[in-house]
This record gives structure tokens, C-alpha cells and sequence, in this order.
């Protein structure tokens, strides 16, 4: 009993709350949503729930590492060992190096070995077969690389691609726009990264066309311009491959035709030429069955509107006339976002819309912007649907709009986008290895050319509209 002046006061109670603080009884749990303070610059705290933890990454994965001899064509020596960031950079060769040594140094780069088995889930939930690797690790065959899909993010900076006027007889301008589509030019051969709506055979009323456009800008002293070895659609863009020489023309010519065509008495030079492959990248709608296999589908040509057009189709299996032969690699890059995914095709024989009628009618995945083979998909896919939600917090995934968005056109963000279709690497052999300059063919190699490589790797940066899906897919991060 406590007494304060006339006034007498009951015996003393604790607290109900710091009787929960009592050895006791023991702190009630807590709440599902936890309240934390925060103290902002101005010292002023807050009371607000934690900051949600990291989400998953989106990863690209790499093609498995090659048990080959050369496992990096195109260099002087075949290096003894290979680390990890030295196959990033190879296979990205068009992405600056300081961006593939960050993700390396963020510790976002993640490596799997050959005998785990590769799935959507896991490489999305970065489950027990990923493991973090360092950039001086060694590669071993059958080792696969994951990682962020924001190494290949590309910057925009011209507002559409400057496409010449094309006349029979260009212009100092149009002159110097073809001369900087160049990404190598020796002796024998020229390469070039085409842009898309650049048709490559001209006709009567078409003069815009690439092969007359080069044979006026690119001869670069020669008495013939050069000459086209190989053709791209006109939507489609990429590594265009052109001989400055009959003999080079000629032998190339060959090796994109048939390996056995290009056979000479030369090992060195078969050897280069097995080496031969190209490969492209494609936004496909949807998603194939299988990861990773080989379409081997015959197609065949149908003419249509009494002759005036004509479309490319699987050949039936009982057979038909003038089928031929058509067989693709393909490899899905990542996990279906947005309701498209990744594609990486490499053709092993060169048909007219081989890779678009193998997509469209044999995976039932047709290429974004592919209207002649995908019109009815392209009618059903929904290409802003709402937003994607988080496995873990049901939260929705906030979409990054990279820069230049706004000012770029046919991407995924737009109502018609344009073919993503780009042919984005070439390995060839070294033709001027073999070939003088007065025509003169070498079994072993010029003397004078015995230090130069044997095989030649180019690989093409993709255009500004697919540049920008890819920026767009590698927001959502999932």
C-alpha cells in the first residue's frame, strides 16, 4: 500500500506488456509483416516494413564448352587453356569487355556441369547445379556458362537506321554509309553486317538492291565489284558474305553449296572448311517442347495467285516433287518471357526460308514479324499482356523501359514489329590464306601468309529493333 499525501494507492501492478518480456511468459511471435525503423539522410526515422529481398535473375545460358582442339576459331594459336571469361568474351565478342568483366566481378556469372540436366525451373531458381565461378577459372568440355541476359544489352543511340537512297550511281553519302555496314575486307573476300528492308538481288525494278549497290561503292580500286556468295532475306539482318575475286567468289561459293564441293587436295584447307558453320539468333513466339535438337524437315516450293507468289512448306512425308533436303540446329538461350523466348538456330543447309518455315511449322514457334509463315499466331499473341507475378511476394514484376524506347520502332513494343531474324556469327576458312593476289591457289598456305589463322570468326551486333526486345526481355526479371 503506497500513500501520497492524504491520497492512498493500491498495491503496485506491472505492465501486461513488459509481463510478456518476463522469463515466464515469452515474447508473443512475430508478425507475419514486420515493422522495421528506417532513418532517412535528415536523421528523421520511420516505421516501415524491410525492403524486399533480391529476386531471381534471368539467365543466358552458353552453349556447352567444345571438346575440340580450337575451341576459339579465329585466332592466330589455340590457346592451352581457356578460362571463363575469356569463352564470355569469345561468344560475345560484340559486347564491350569492361561490361562481361563487371558481371565477373558482381559474382553473376554461374557454371554447370555436363551431367545435370538443364530445365526451365532450375535455371530460373538458380537451384543446387549452378554454382559461382571466378574469371580465371578453367573451362573443361561439356562445362556450360549461365548468366544475366544484361551482358548483351545494347545501347541505342542513333534514332533509326539510316537506309541510302540507292541509286545505280551513289552518291559521297550513300558511299560512306555501305563502307561502314563493312566489318572486314582483305584481298579475297568482304563481310558485312546488312541492315533490315535491304534487299540483296536486284531485279528490273528493283535498284536499291545490296549486290548492285556494292559492285558501285565497294570496289575499292578493283576493275569488278564484288560479288554476293550467299543471300539474306530482304527483312532478315546480319553477316552477308562477299568474294572480290572470281576465284574466291568461286570456292566459297562452293563451300556454301556443298562440303564436298569445296574438297581440294589440301588437308589444311579441309580441315577449315568442316570448320564452316553459321549461326543466327531469333525472338520465336512461345516456346519449344525441347530445349535443344535437330529439325531435319524436307520443304518444298508452292506457287500461288496463278504463279505471281510463291511460299515454302514441309514437304509430306510420302514424298514430293522438288523436296529438298533441310536440316537445323536449334538451341533454346533462356526462359520464355513475355511469351517469347530466345532462339539459336544454325542451319546445316542453306535453303530459301529454311530457318522460318522450320520455326513456324515444325516447332510451332514462328519468329516475331514473320507474317508469312506465323499471320494466325501473330493474330492470338497479346504483346503487352499484364505483367508477370513473383513466385515468392505475388507481387507484379515493374517493367524497365531502357533509353530509347521511345523513339525506336519495330521491337516487341510496337504494333508491327519488324523480323527478328539476324544472323549474328560466321566462322569461314581464310580463303586469303590460300588465294595470291594474281589468282594463284596454294595447297599449304602463300608463304608469305603461313602466320595468319586459319579459320576467320565474325559475329554481327543486332540492329537497333532487336536490340531494343532484348533490352525489353532482360527487364523482366523472373
Amino acid at each position: 500500500m503506497l500513500c501520497r499525501g492524504r491520497r492512498c494507492l493500491g498495491p503496485w501492478r506491472w505492465p501486461a506488456a513488459l509481463r510478456r518480456l518476463s522469463r515466464l511468459a515469452p515474447p508473443a511471435p512475430a508478425d507475419a509483416d514486420p515493422v522495421v525503423v528506417r532513418v532517412n539522410r535528415s536523421n528523421v526515422a520511420r516505421l516501415g516494413t524491410p525492403k524486399p529481398g533480391p529476386r531471381p535473375r534471368q539467365l543466358l545460358s552458353l552453349p556447352p564448352f567444345p571438346a575440340g582442339a580450337d575451341p576459339l576459331p579465329g585466332r592466330k594459336a589455340a590457346p592451352r587453356r581457356v578460362t571463363a571469361v575469356s569463352w564470355v568474351k569469345h561468344y560475345f565478342a560484340d559486347s564491350p569487355q569492361e561490361v562481361v568483366q563487371a558481371h565477373f566481378n558482381k559474382r553473376q556469372v554461374f557454371s554447370e556441369c555436363s551431367d545435370h540436366e538443364v530445365s526451365a525451373e532450375s535455371i530460373q531458381t538458380q537451384k543446387h547445379h549452378l554454382k559461382k565461378i571466378k574469371h580465371n577459372d578453367i573451362m573443361k568440355p561439356g562445362m556450360r556458362i549461365h548468366l544475366p541476359v544484361s551482358v548483351a544489352e545494347g545501347e541505342i543511340k542513333k534514332r533509326y537506321e539510316t537506309i541510302p537512297t540507292a541509286t545505280l550511281h551513289p552518291n559521297k553519302d550513300e558511299i560512306e554509309y555501305l563502307r561502314r555496314l563493312v566489318i572486314h575486307r582483305d584481298s579475297a573476300i568482304l563481310v558485312l553486317n546488312k541492315p533490315p528492308k535491304v534487299p540483296m538481288k536486284g531485279h528490273l525494278p528493283v535498284h536499291n538492291s545490296m549486290d548492285v549497290l556494292a559492285a558501285a561503292a565497294l570496289s575499292y580500286g578493283n576493275e569488278e565489284g564484288p560479288k554476293l556468295v550467299h543471300r539474306l532475306d530482304r527483312e532478315s539482318s546480319g553477316l552477308i558474305l562477299m568474294g572480290r575475286t572470281k576465284e574466291s567468289f568461286t570456292r566459297l561459293h562452293w563451300l556454301f553449296t556443298s562440303l564436298k564441293l569445296a574438297r581440294t587436295a589440301s588437308q589444311i584447307w579441309n580441315n577449315a572448311c568442316e570448320a564452316y558453320m553459321q549461326k543466327y539468333w531469333a525472338l520465336v513466339i512461345g516456346t519449344p517442347k525441347e530445349r535443344e535438337g535437330i529439325i531435319s524437315a524436307p520443304i518444298s516450293k508452292v506457287l500461288l495467285d496463278d504463279g505471281k507468289a510463291e511460299r515454302v512448306i514441309l514437304a509430306h512425308p510420302t514424298g514430293v516433287d522438288g523436296a529438298q533436303e533441310a536440316v537445323t540446329e536449334y538451341r533454346v538461350m533462356g526462359p520464355t518471357i513475355n511469351g517469347c523466348s530466345w532462339v539459336e538456330l544454325r542451319p546445316l543447309t542453306g535453303r530459301k526460308h529454311q530457318l522460318r518455315v522450320h520455326c513456324a511449322e515444325a516447332l510451332g514457334t514462328p519468329i516475331v514479324g514473320d507474317y508469312k509463315y506465323g499471320w494466325f499466331v501473330h493474330q492470338r499473341w497479346k504483346q503487352n499482356p499484364e505483367p508477370d507475378f513473383e513466385p515468392f511476394t505475388g507481387e507484379p514484376y515493374k517493367l524497365r523501359r531502357p533509353e530509347g524506347l521511345e523513339v525506336q520502332k519495330g521491337s516487341v513494343l510496337s504494333k508491327v514489329p519488324l523480323l527478328h531474324l539476324h544472323c549474328r556469327e560466321m566462322v569461314i576458312p581464310n580463303i586469303a590464306k590460300f588465294l595470291s593476289s594474281t589468282g594463284e591457289w596454294h595447297d599449304n598456305g602463300a608463304p608469305w601468309a603461313k602466320e595468319k589463322p586459319n579459320l576467320l570468326r565474325f559475329v554481327a551486333p543486332m540492329p537497333p529493333h532487336m536490340k531494343i526486345s532484348w533490352n525489353v526481355m532482360s527487364s523482366y526479371l523472373v
